[in-house]
């Protein structure tokens, strides 16, 4: 079937009805998302568009996309989402080329820390990588290679994870990585309560699901945040 619209990049999914969704957004939830889109608006991110000048992918992505598109990419929603939220821990599971946690390093609270996991060291050979030895120096910004959708890898780092207020989940979308995360977390007692999960490309196929099947309070950000969706959920 052909694509009723053109566009740069286009992935197929799927609309649902919402009010038959057994997860609703709570008040505070919603209250939450109004001030981080505030936020949003607010911010700069000129530095990331710099580095992604630079050392970004090669000229075949579209020539207007830069880190501080907004909406349309995630990036200025993280910035908006840490300044609403105040963390003292972030988590963020999916380093990547780095930017998301840039976005979010540049607006913590003094004295607050992002942990970033994946299972490929931010030096190795990527496609892209925005990260430099000068944004670990201050220990704000630190990297654990684990993946977290292992039960052994998820109990081994349950005492840094449970500080968590907040954590952000940017996995490869292959329809198993997420849940069995997701699955995980389910049996960790967090001592924020809730803690607010940011969950990545909510629109994708492989996505759908997952999305659909978590039952804490949630809300779709896609218009504020991701192009491939954006959800915030009250976790726990």
């Amino acid at each position: 079937m052909p694509h009723p619209v053109h566009a740069h990049y286009a992935e197929p999914s799927l609309a649902f009805s919402a009010e038959d969704d057994y997860s609703q957004p709570s008040d505070r939830l919603v209250s939450l998302a109004l001030e981080a889109a505030r936020l949003s608006r607010e911010v700069g991110l000129d530095e990331l568009d710099l580095r992604w000048a630079q050392t970004g992918p090669p000229s075949e992505r579209h020539p207007y996309l830069r880190p501080s598109c907004w909406p349309g990419e995630h990036y200025r929603l993280l910035a908006g989402l840490t300044l609403a939220v105040r963390p003292q821990l972030v988590v963020e599971v999916g380093t990547g080329g780095g930017l998301s946690a840039l976005a979010i390093k540049k607006y913590l609270p003094v004295g607050s820390q992002i942990a970033t996991f994946d299972i490929i060291g931010w030096r190795a050979g990527r496609s892209f990588n925005v990260l430099t030895p000068s944004d670990f120096e201050d220990g704000s910004l630190m990297q654990y290679l684990a993946d977290l959708a292992t039960s052994e890898a998820f109990a081994q780092y349950v005492p840094l994870l449970r500080r968590a207020n907040m954590v952000f989940i940017d996995g490869p979308k292959d329809g198993i990585f997420e849940q069995k995360l997701l699955d995980n977390m389910r049996s960790l007692s967090f001592d924020s309560k809730p803690l607010i999960l940011i969950l990545d490309d909510i629109r994708l196929w492989n996505m759908l699901g997952i999305w659909r099947r978590v039952s804490f309070p949630k809300l779709d950000l896609t218009s504020f945040g991701h192009w491939s969706g954006t959800g915030i959920i009250e976790w726990g």
